[in-house]
């Protein structure tokens, strides 16, 4: 393993049948998490089965499993993978493992991680892009007729916590804590097939409980179908009956990433 050194100035957990993430725990900030201490990068199996996850495991593991690149970009940009164009095919079809230690005393929060993950990014896969704004087919998340059913965070000074634990025939999405913001990322960067924004308005910090039942235009097409008798609403339905929000298809203007250059990593 060698050490990160460039340093640059996001949840998408998705396993075939159990998703997770967990969010480090609030606590004073550590100035110096801008690279990993060390990683490896290992190339997977493209007809690999398993699912795509990344979590901090403990205070000084962070892993990412069955990534990508394409992917790992849209995770540590904090993008849909649509919105990401350009380089070889690799970079769509080819997946790897990541291991790496982080640094400091305390695990770093999701923000830390996305930052270090860039610094990786740049460092190990000579990452170069641009940025430019193209029109294409977007969801706005909007409220609904008869207002937003959310709750006010019952402790609004904690993280933001929001994950998808998928099983066979339905998706829980508990959320703690959590801005419109939090969630559209979400559902952005690992559910929904297209850019996401937030039009709510909504400004405040909310928990809720969110259920549907997957079907094969969310996450990339990886779960099994759902049985025709699943007694959960599909997402769509599932946000305005749960949530009082909207998903409305349109098209709209996003900041898309275009891939200058690529290298394949080492190992170490």
């Amino acid at each position: 393993m060698r050490r990160i050194r460039q340093v640059v100035a996001g949840w998408i957990c998705l396993g075939a049948f159990g998703m997770a993430c967990a969010q480090a725990v609030e606590r004073p900030a550590f100035e110096a998490f801008e690279a990993f201490e060390v990683a490896t990068i290992k190339p997977v199996d493209v007809d690999a089965k398993a699912g795509r996850m990344f979590r901090m495991e403990g205070t000084h593991r962070w892993s990412a499993t069955n990534f990508t690149l394409e992917a790992l970009v849209a995770l540590g940009f904090d993008m849909n993978p649509r919105t990401i164009s350009g380089g070889p095919d690799w970079v769509r079809t080819q997946k790897f493992v990541v291991d790496a230690v982080t640094p400091g005393d305390v695990a770093p929060t999701r923000l830390e991680q996305m930052r270090m993950l860039r610094a990786l990014l740049i460092e190990r896969f000579g990452l170069k892009f641009h940025r430019e704004e193209k029109v294409m087919q977007i969801f706005e998340l909007t409220v609904a007729k008869g207002g937003a059913k959310l709750k006010d965070a019952a402790k609004p000074d904690d993280p933001p916590k929001i994950v998808g634990i998928v099983y066979p025939a339905k998706v829980d999405v508990p959320a703690r804590s959590v801005t419109m913001d939090d969630f559209v990322a979400m559902l952005q960067r690992a559910t929904l097939d297209r850019p996401t924004v937030n039009r709510t308005g909504l400004s405040g910090k909310y928990d809720f409980d969110l259920v549907f039942t997957p079907d094969e235009t969310l996450y990339g097409g990886e779960l099994p179908k759902a049985p025709a008798d699943a007694p959960d609403p599909p997402l769509f339905a599932a946000v305005q009956e749960q949530l009082g929000l909207k998903l409305t298809a349109r098209r709209g203007a996003v900041s898309a990433m275009v891939l200058d250059g690529v290298t394949q990593p080492s190992a170490n």
